[in-house]
């Protein structure tokens, strides 16, 4: 298919390429914003990262994000060095230096820092952290709704690598999105290891089937903000949803499908497998939550 487009795309925007960006306490040209090639976040993908949205000079669920980092960094041994109020007035102060005041993207990252030897073991960081917060101009340019693949690669144990991780080691999500693409596909759809529908490799996956939302268990599943919200609500607003294990035959009866994220909110889903669900715009559960999380982030942001 030649009309491919990734769940983060966004409209292009030339000041992205003039942006600044926070490193270890300096705030530094783009083409300046370089770390060590014995990096433990290169060498090894060892560290976290958190992704941010700004609305309306407002970094929304700001307490919700730091939280997120701060649990995985604990849940690494990861000693970020910095509080949480020191933290997000790097985010502030990055804000400030791109003079950014909506539709901005942070991404936050954390690595154990530059390592004396090349070889794995964390005693070898020995220097710090390292810790980088890129910002751009972001806003989503989705031109349809999301085509799925479903593919091998499952999300796994919490004892082999815990989903729940904002882990830099990304690579079996990767895998995942380089299948998807081999079928045709814009994203893949990942299920659990009992082969329930779980999760996308990039975003949170709901379905829905009669007025009602489905989403995984969160067993397997990335600790998602924006899907919590969601599930608040509709809890909230009397659409019943529920967390539940799920198959690809419910799934491919759907009425309705969608993913969610920082970066893009909801997502409609048209296409499963090469199965069509719903019509070639949002449905309409998936239309009123999008106006309930529009009406969320004004509130959390005026």
């Amino acid at each position: 298919m030649t009309d491919h487009q990734t769940t983060h795309q966004a409209e292009e925007d030339a000041r992205n390429e003039d942006i600044l960006i926070w490193l270890n306490g300096h705030i530094v040209p783009k083409q300046a914003a370089t770390v060590s090639v014995y990096d433990s976040g290169f060498m090894l993908g060892d560290g976290v990262w958190e992704g941010l949205r700004l609305y309306n000079g407002t970094w929304a669920f700001a307490d919700e994000h730091l939280d997120r980092l701060f649990e995985a960094a604990k849940a690494i041994d990861l000693d970020i060095g910095m509080t949480r109020e020191q933290v997000f007035q790097a985010v502030l102060d990055t804000q400030k230096a791109n003079d950014m005041h909506s539709d901005a993207h942070a991404r936050l990252m954390v690595t154990r820092g530059v390592k004396t030897r090349p070889f794995q073991h964390p005693s070898l960081s020995r220097q710090g952290p390292t810790m980088a917060i890129i910002m751009e101009h972001s806003r989503p340019k989705i031109a349809r709704p999301i085509r799925l693949a479903t593919v091998p690669h499952i999300r796994g144990l919490p004892m082999t690598q815990d989903p729940k991780l904002n882990s830099h080691s990304k690579l079996n999500c990767i895998l995942a999105c380089i299948a998807a693409e081999k079928a045709g596909a814009d994203e893949a759809l990942m299920l659990d290891i009992h082969g329930f529908v779980n999760t996308t490799n990039a975003c949170n996956f709901f379905i829905v089937r009669k007025g009602q939302v489905w989403t995984s268990t969160g067993d397997y599943c990335m600790n998602g903000i924006t899907r919590q919200k969601v599930i608040d609500l509709c809890r909230a607003n009397n659409i019943p949803v529920f967390e539940r294990n799920f198959s690809l035959v419910d799934t491919y009866g759907a009425c309705e499908a969608f993913l969610t994220g920082t970066f893009g909110a909801q997502t409609p889903v048209s296409e499963i497998d090469g199965r069509a669900i719903g019509d070639a715009a949002p449905g309409p559960v998936t239309t009123r939550i999008q106006q309930l999380y529009k009406a969320l982030i004004h509130h959390e942001t005026a």
